[in-house]
């Protein structure tokens, strides 16, 4: 297929999901569809079409091309103009939620770190395409015993049957994509199904569109080739960690909700990366607690929109090193450094010699598990002065101007965090290429 063929199919997709849009809009208006279902529907029919990319285009560049078109659109349809007409197809429910950005951004991310293995896009946009749909529908349609998730609630009944229909999608997806034995086989579909229904049940905003497919699509990478034991044994630690939890977070006033949510955080941490890379996005956690106790921030929900930052970045991170092909743990590791530095000095309020020790000891952590990490991990490596200025901005900015995180902490605290990280990976990054590229001229 050329280049303009595969350009005009990409178009030509932005184009069918405005129609589908129209249609649903007014199948909407003449069978008094409610928002949820107008919402499901199209979510329904854009999942299925994302399913259907990788044999679509032959390349991978057309659909990175459309992912970002049809993210473009999203952000048109929100706007004022739109979002009371065929916007509200998106984002006619009364909730908050960035559904409608995360699906598009998920199915890039999926695609792009699946590769070129079918099972890991396949099966991760199914279950959010069709148990995400089943179970929310089922919910609203039949459920009765609720639990509160923010500020809405979701149903057992949905969730049961999102653990159902996401069984069913992976017991068909491993029978035709992958050749595992039997009893491995039933494990993994059965820790797919439980970890996906927990990540469903405890989302928010829409965050299950980018939590759940990214979850699973690393959990599968990770543990596709585990022992039958290994898999047991991981099933056996998140239960322990599921009870130890329930008794901490009642002790550090969290939510029901908010310590469900930390433990899958924590949980999938350790599950996706080696300990001494898991460390510091577990300590960005426990600081930020010790900040909100310490010093309360005014957000509404500050427990659950540090989960999603780290989600975020963390996501972030592994895509960005996927998409170069220079591993990013090094300055993912820095970014956690420096978030969880900007919590610690807001916790301490200004008591300098405390604000010292820990940053002498974030900056040790971090240069230990860089010591145990392979040699690829460190080609950027030593960052020392890097860390040190990370450390020194994160200590400054919050010490002198703790009013500017009274209202979206962790947002900016991130943002702040992110900042010299993100700089010096392009620096680097584009210095590697350019040193590689007039190496090849001269040779």
């Amino acid at each position: 297929m050329t280049v303009l063929m595969q350009i005009l199919l990409a178009a030509g997709s932005v184009l069918a999901l405005l129609g589908v849009m129209m249609v649903i809009r007014h199948l909407a208006k003449a069978a008094g569809l409610n928002a949820e279902v107008q919402r499901k529907l199209m979510h329904v029919s854009t999942g299925l079409f994302a399913l259907l990319l990788p044999w679509i285009f032959p390349d991978r560049w057309p659909v990175y091309m459309l992912i970002t078109a049809t993210m473009l659109v999203m952000f048109v349809l929100r706007l004022p103009r739109f979002s009371k007409g065929l916007g509200a197809t998106l984002h006619g429910v009364e909730r908050t939620s960035y559904g409608d950005f995360l699906l598009a951004l998920s199915v890039g991310l999926c695609f792009l770190l699946a590769g070129d293995n079918l099972l890991f896009y396949i099966l991760p946009i199914a279950v959010l395409t069709l148990a995400d749909a089943a179970a929310a529908l089922a919910g609203t349609a039949y459920g009765t015993r609720r639990f509160i998730v923010e500020d809405g609630e979701k149903s057992v009944e949905g969730s049961v049957v999102f653990f159902v229909v996401t069984m069913l999608i992976a017991i068909v997806c491993f029978l035709f994509m992958a050749a595992l034995p039997p009893a491995n086989t039933l494990m993994l579909c059965v820790m797919v199904a439980a970890f996906g229904t927990l990540v469903e049940a405890q989302s928010w905003r829409g965050f299950d569109n980018l939590f759940l497919p990214l979850g699973l699509l690393i959990f599968l990478s990770v543990h596709f080739d585990s022992s039958l034991i290994e898999l047991a044994t991981l099933a056996l630690v998140f239960l322990a960690s599921l009870g130890g939890f329930s008794i901490l977070g009642a002790r550090l006033s969290l939510t029901k909700h908010a310590t469900r949510v930390y433990v899958i955080t924590v949980f999938l941490l350790l599950a996706v990366t080696a300990l001494q890379n898991a460390v510091l996005p577990i300590l960005v956690l426990a600081t930020h607690l010790w900040a909100r106790v310490s010093t309360p921030c005014d957000s509404k929900y500050p427990d659950l929109d540090v989960v999603a930052s780290l989600g975020l970045f963390s996501f972030g991170w592994l895509a960005l090193g996927n998409a170069t092909g220079w591993n990013a743990v090094s300055f993912y590791g820095l970014s956690a450094m420096g978030l969880a530095m900007g919590f610690s000095v807001l916790a301490l309020r200004g008591k300098i010699l405390a604000i010292l020790a820990v940053a002498t000891a974030l900056f040790l952590i971090r240069q230990f598990a860089v010591a145990l990490n392979p040699e690829p991990a460190r080609w950027a490596e030593p960052l020392t002065i890097l860390a040190l200025l990370s450390l020194i901005c994160m200590t400054v900015v919050p010490w002198i101007r703790p009013q500017w995180f009274e209202k979206d902490r962790v947002l900016r605290l991130t943002v702040l965090a992110l900042a010299l990280p993100l700089i010096y990976f392009a620096y680097s990054v584009a210095g590697s290429i350019g040193a590689g590229f007039f190496a090849g001229v001269a040779s």
